[in-house]
Formats: structure tokens, C-alpha cells, sequence
């Protein structure tokens, strides 16, 4: 790539960047605030949301990136012709793949790293989002002790707190068993934390009392005991949410290709698991589709006084129009197997279809209802009409005849 292909790519290149990381950055600031709730009602720390927020983004860097590189390549050739680059480079008899061959770079390395996403990253970072919430499920905090409430698991056993600490201690903890009829306990603490390992979950009640009733010997009063530490198993009641199978997102290529055939989502519709194999190829044909969608309509020279927002507007139209119908066709794919040509022939079409349409239009042609071709041609046919009928003419300032 010589200089100027370079200058061209650093243009297209900075562009997409931006606008990458803008759109991505409001996405995920809308989903971290969406999930505020795991730190204020849930009592998760900081950590756990910003790894949950976090796992989403290759899914929707997946989903942004070829419409960020859309934006940027309207948004730079839009701004070349406003300069008039793209004039003087066509004056200079530079053709329009001089201007769309480093966006079509772009929009290939855009595309590789999408087959990396759909087929490695996403599948991977989806199914540790998976086990993150899973935790957040199985968490007794998350579920029953929030701070200033009377909450239980099931009947007869209630939790309250009265605060919790910023190193996530619980304060002020009250548990009241009472699923048991000949025995009712209760256990009163100042401290109190939740202990998870690979054995199950304990809560460690620190500095309190047990007050032990029975209900056949109510008439003796409660038996009251101190203790220092003491630990209440709590591993039964977490969601039960292990041994699920998988969805088709968190599926890699191979397990698609050889589904589980005992899978519930398999069992329901493996049309589905086709669909997403395929899909996973034909979106990273989009971003070429984009970029020579985009050469087409505003690569080609335009001057400063020309309105260019009717290019625009049909651009980025057509863009939209056709992902929308490659995802028509990849819902059809679900039902019937012979729509994969639907799914592959509109993103190739559309790129043979745009390339063929720019290198077309790449011939001069007049803007004007007047053609100086067709004028010399009915000159010569006036001069020999004129001969034919002996009407003599100037020529050289003279008249002959």
C-alpha cells in the first residue's frame, strides 16, 4: 500500500474506531445501569457486575461492528468529497477503486475478526456470563438477606439483617427456624458471613445467642445459649441451576455441528442449531456488502454545490434493507433447509451487484441533456446535406462555391 492508500486507511480506519468504541460504550453503559440492581437489592460487589457487564461486550461488538464501519465509510468519503479529494484525485485519473481499495482492506479485517468473535470469543465469554450469573442465582445474599427485610427460602425458616457492611458482612442477623414442629430455634448475632466453596454454602453467625423453644415444654420457657461462631448450612437453598444444557449462543462450531441430540432446545427445533452455523458465516459477508454499497453511491466525484444527503440517505437504506433480509432468510433456514442460498446469496450478490455498478460508473458521462458527440455527428450530416444540394459554405473566412 503506497502513501496515499495509506492515508485513506488511516482515515477509514480512525473513523470506524471512533465510532466502534462510541456505540459500544453506550451500549454497556446502559447495560451496566440496567443491571444496578445486583449491587443495591442483590448486594453483589462492584467486581461481579463490571465481569458480568464486561462478558456481554464480544457479543455486541459482534452486532456493532459492521454497523460502526457502515457509519464510517458514509461519514469519510462523505468528507473527502466536501474537501474535494475525491474530485481532484478523479481529475487526476485516479478511478474509484483507488478510493475503495483500502475501505474494502478495512472491511476484510473487520470481517476476519468477526469469524473470530462468532466462533471463539463469543461462545466463550457467553458461557462464563453464564456461570457469573449462575453464582448471582445461588447466592443466598442476592436472593433472601437484603438489609431491613424479613425474607425466607421456604416455610418456616426466615432471615432479617439489619445492614451490611461495604466488606459485605451482614449485621445485625436474625434466623428463625421453625420447620420443625417439636422445635422452634432462633439465632441471634452481630456478625454474620456467607462462606462458599466446592462443598456448598455456609452462613458464619459471629458473637450472638440461640434461643432454643420446644413446643412440648413451653410452660419451661427458652433455653438460651451463647456461642462465639457458629455455622448454619445454607447449600439447599441456592437455585438449582446447574446441569442445564447449554444455548445455542454458548455452543462452539463443533458442538453445532454434533448437537446433543438428548438437548431440549435440540429436540424442540433443530432447525435452529442449522441456522446459527450459518448465520455465523454470512454475517462477516456484511461488512464488503456495506463498504461497496457506500462506494456506489458516494464514491464517485460531486461538487461542493451538489446535495449529497439523497446519496446518503439511499445508502445507508440499502445497507439496512439487505441485512434485514439476510436475517429473513436465516429465520427461514430454521424451517427449510434450501433457504442457505437465500442466507449466502444476498451478501454475495450484493457485493457482485455493488462492484459491478461502481466500476461501471467509473465513465465519464454528461450531466447535461446535450451531447458534443451526437452535435459533431449531426455537423458532419448538415455539411454533407449542404454539398448534396450545392449550398455553398465558409470556410476559412471565404466563401467557396
Amino acid at each position: 500500500m503506497d502513501l496515499f492508500g495509506r492515508y485513506l486507511f488511516r482515515q477509514f480506519a480512525g473513523s470506524f474506531l471512533l465510532i466502534l468504541v462510541t456505540l459500544t460504550t453506550i451500549v454497556w453503559l446502559a447495560s451496566a445501569l440496567g443491571q444496578l440492581s445486583l449491587l443495591t437489592s442483590k448486594g453483589q460487589g462492584v467486581a461481579i457486575l463490571l465481569k458480568i457487564t464486561t462478558l456481554a461486550l464480544p457479543a455486541l461488538v459482534a452486532i456493532i461492528a459492521p454497523l460502526a464501519l457502515l457509519v464510517a465509510c458514509i461519514f469519510t468519503l462523505d468528507r473527502f468529497n466536501s474537501d474535494s479529494e475525491v474530485i481532484v484525485m478523479s481529475a487526476s485519473g485516479a478511478p474509484v477503486w483507488r478510493f475503495a481499495a483500502p475501505c474494502i482492506f478495512l472491511a476484510g479485517i473487520v470481517s476476519l475478526i468477526l469469524l473470530v468473535f462468532n466462533l471463539l470469543l463469543t461462545p466463550a465469554s457467553l458461557r462464563q456470563l453464564r456461570s457469573y450469573i449462575n453464582q448471582v442465582r445461588t447466592d443466598l445474599i442476592a436472593q433472601v438477606l437484603q438489609p431491613g427485610r424479613f425474607t425466607g427460602p421456604e416455610p418456616g425458616l426466615t432471615f432479617h439483617i439489619r445492614d451490611r457492611a461495604l466488606n459485605g458482612e451482614l449485621l445485625g442477623l436474625l434466623v428463625n427456624d421453625s420447620r420443625t414442629k417439636d422445635v422452634t430455634m432462633t439465632y441471634l448475632a452481630n456478625r454474620g458471613q456467607i462462606l462458599s466453596n466446592e462443598e456448598g454454602s455456609y452462613l458464619i453467625m459471629k458473637e450472638g445467642h440461640i434461643l432454643r423453644q420446644e413446643a412440648a415444654q413451653k410452660d419451661k420457657g427458652v433455653q438460651i445459649v451463647a456461642f462465639e461462631q457458629y455455622i448454619f448450612d445454607i447449600s439447599e437453598f441456592g437455585a438449582k441451576s446447574k446441569g442445564r444444557a447449554l444455548r445455542r449462543g454458548e455452543l462452539y462450531l463443533p458442538e453445532l455441528l454434533n448437537p446433543d441430540p438428548e438437548n431440549p432446545d435440540y429436540k424442540r427445533n433443530p432447525g435452529r442449531y442449522r441456522a446459527e452455523i450459518h448465520e455465523r458465516f454470512s454475517s462477516a459477508l456484511y461488512p464488503l456488502v456495506y463498504v461497496l454499497i457506500v462506494i456506489n453511491f458516494l464514491g464517485h466525484p460531486r461538487t461542493v454545490r451538489e446535495n449529497r444527503w439523497g446519496a446518503i440517505f439511499m445508502a445507508f437504506g440499502a445497507a439496512i434493507a439487505l441485512r434485514s433480509g439476510g436475517l429473513a432468510a436465516t429465520n427461514l433456514l430454521t424451517l427449510q433447509a434450501s433457504a442457505i442460498t437465500l442466507v449466502y446469496g444476498i451478501p454475495i450478490g450484493a457485493i457482485l451487484v455493488a462492484a459491478f455498478t461502481a466500476h461501471v460508473r467509473m465513465a465519464p458521462y454528461a450531466r447535461h441533456g446535450i451531447n458534443l458527440d451526437i452535435l459533431a455527428k449531426l455537423q458532419i450530416f448538415n455539411n454533407k446535406l449542404h454539398a448534396m444540394l450545392g449550398v455553398k459554405t465558409e470556410q476559412n473566412g471565404g466563401r467557396l462555391g
